[in-house]
């Protein structure tokens, strides 16, 4: 009878994983179906390589450019400064603080609670933030803000890929002389390169995608930003719009440009998938 209940419990979750696999799927699908079939038309190479003449949110000629590179800009430029300081701090709490238990779980609840906070808060913050050290919107201001956004979410995933690496590594390195610091960065690190080039992609992914963060500190502008203190346009403000425009034409546009959004996170999902390939070599296997 306990073996049957065990073996009826397992086909039952087995069928749920398998509905919510197919849901999740087919939700994806029908997502990217939509986008491609009303943006394809409308794609063309003066989107993708001119930047917005005169009137093109009216339906005239000119592309996007300004806002790919702006988000491109903005995305390296914060996911950057998100590692700089994300990295340290995980692997703060795995080595150094790894007896401290209690601090440790303190401070992942408030990334955690960080990782919740809705990105229009955050856009909130970034422009107080602003205004108190005098600062206009800029290219500048957004990274800050992105940067504050996607630091939980780098700090959390680059933790949870620290957290696999076996105990025993930690003092195996402490009892042959290692410090704790050399530990982190020649060992750990090393050790976990796939998993940290992950947690990277994700961190781009949502700063690359989200518009509420950059709604207040970006500005917008035609023009490509050639220093961090000038405005910048970016791929999901210049969606929401044209899509905010009464115009078919342009509404359709903000479907092309969401094509463009896609192929892009789509690249670097590639190319992080070969840099994780070639640095699972280093790996130590246990």
């Amino acid at each position: 009878m306990g073996i049957r209940l065990r073996k009826a419990e397992e086909k039952f979750f087995r069928v749920i994983m398998f509905i919510s696999s197919l849901i999740i799927a087919l939700t994806l699908l029908i997502i990217i179906f939509s986008i491609l079939y009303k943006g394809l038309p409308s794609l063309s190479w003066d989107m993708i390589f001119k930047t917005p003449k005169g009137g093109f949110y009216y339906g005239k000629e000119g592309g996007v450019l300004n806002a790919i590179i702006g988000s491109l800009y903005l995305s390296f430029g914060s996911t950057f400064l998100a590692f700089i300081l994300g990295l340290p701090l995980a692997l703060y709490m795995n080595i150094h603080l790894v007896k401290r238990r209690k601090l440790v779980n303190a401070i992942r609840f408030l990334l955690d609670l960080s990782w919740g906070i809705p990105s229009i808060v955050y856009g909130a913050f970034g422009f107080t933030l602003m205004i108190y050290l005098g600062m206009k919107t800029s290219l500048l201001a957004g990274i800050i803000t992105v940067t504050l956004f996607i630091l939980p979410i780098m700090v959390r995933a680059i933790d949870e890929v620290v957290k696999t690496v076996p105990g025993g590594l930690l003092e195996s390195a402490l009892s042959l002389g290692s410090t704790r610091s050399e530990t982190a960065y020649r060992i750990f690190f090393k050790q976990c390169v796939p998993g940290i080039i992950t947690a990277i992609l994700l961190s781009f992914g949502r700063g690359i995608g989200d518009a509420a963060s950059v709604l207040f500190t970006t500005g917008y502008t035609d023009y490509i930003p050639t220093s961090l203190l000038q405005p910048t346009a970016t791929l999901p403000l210049s969606i929401f719009f044209q899509l905010s425009s009464p115009i078919p034409e342009v509404q359709n546009r903000a479907y092309a440009s969401a094509v463009i959004l896609v192929v892009i996170i789509l690249i670097i999902s590639i190319l992080s998938r070969l840099f994780t390939k070639k640095y699972q070599k280093n790996q130590i296997n246990f």
